[in-house]
């Protein structure tokens, strides 16, 4: 988890000084999508990795904890 994420004020927190910040993801393609299109998209976020379609960003996301990614990898690895 090294990349470093971006903040933005939440638009629940109205126009004072008492706000809510919200972490943005920084979103990366996945090596395995060789340049295509058609790709998977990664980010890390605090105690989770998390994977989207690039085709809609805005659809639900895959959400890992740490050892459920790393299993996830090392199955790819292996095949």
């Amino acid at each position: 988890m090294n990349e470093k994420q971006t903040w933005r004020k939440s638009s629940f927190s109205g126009a004072n000084e008492n706000c809510v910040e919200v972490s943005m993801a920084a979103w990366r393609k996945s090596s395995y999508s060789g340049g295509r299109e058609n790709c998977v998209e990664l980010a890390d976020l605090p105690g989770a990795a998390v994977v989207r379609d690039s085709k809609s960003p805005g659809a639900a996301v895959l959400a890992f904890a740490p050892a459920e990614w790393s299993v996830f990898l090392a199955g790819l690895r292996e095949s």
